[in-house]
């Protein structure tokens, strides 16, 4: 008798331990529960704050961590395809500029390409094209990045990358009119991109791996 009066006991003691640890484990989770050693980081929300991240203000602040390539020259030139054809080197637009960083016919000629079929079907010459073309720019443009390099105008700071990005969306010669107007002389493309919103939009990137060359030429295998 006492041997069954004391495994009931041992039984209502385990069924009492068990819902206890369901209670607790059950307990709602609060932003106390975290730490930002528990999550990847954010001091600050994306400026596009959605309805849903202002009901929970947990989710806005703790965001997985992605990987960037800031502003180094990759960085540069993938930021720049990206806003010339959203990355994509086999789209040809509506006035015929090719590939992921939009070439005309012209420029591709001065620096060796002549085959356009080619060129639209071959990501690697397309990658050298970018770099030939602003080595170019670079060495047409020396002076002027020399010169005008940490001023400011009309309230943008010039910085070698977006002269470099300027001048491949509208040519040297037209960012040289705009650097030494101040700005008075804007050009626009087709589309209504100005110089001048390419200045500012690239500015600050790494792109001291661009070495100033007049004769840049892309170098085709036979």
């Amino acid at each position: 008798m006492r041997k069954n009066i004391g495994s009931l006991i041992a039984l209502s003691l385990t069924i009492c331990v068990l819902l206890f640890s369901s209670f607790k484990s059950n307990k709602a989770i609060t932003e106390n529960d975290y730490s930002a050693k528990d999550l990847a980081y954010h001091d600050e929300p994306d400026s596009e704050t959605t309805e849903s991240s202002q009901m929970f203000p947990l989710e806005r602040a703790y965001k997985p961590f992605s990987p960037t390539l800031g502003k180094s020259f990759i960085g540069f030139k993938e930021a720049l395809g990206f806003k010339e054809s959203g990355g994509d080197y086999f789209t040809v637009n509506t006035f015929g500029y090719l590939g992921k960083y939009q070439f005309g016919k012209e420029t591709l000629k001065m620096i060796g390409i002549y085959n356009l079929t080619h060129f639209l079907q071959n990501p690697e010459i397309q990658e050298k094209a970018f770099v030939a073309n602003a080595q170019r720019n670079k060495w047409i443009l020396r002076k002027d990045i020399e010169k005008y390099v940490g001023k400011t105008i009309n309230g943008i700071n010039i910085t070698e990358s977006g002269i470099l990005a300027a001048a491949h969306l509208a040519g040297p010669g037209n960012v040289k009119k705009y650097l030494r107007s101040y700005g008075a002389d804007i050009f626009a493309d087709a589309y209504g991109t100005t110089i001048q919103y390419y200045i500012k939009k690239f500015s600050g990137y790494d792109t001291t791996l661009i070495k100033p060359n007049r004769k840049a030429k892309v170098e085709l295998k036979a």
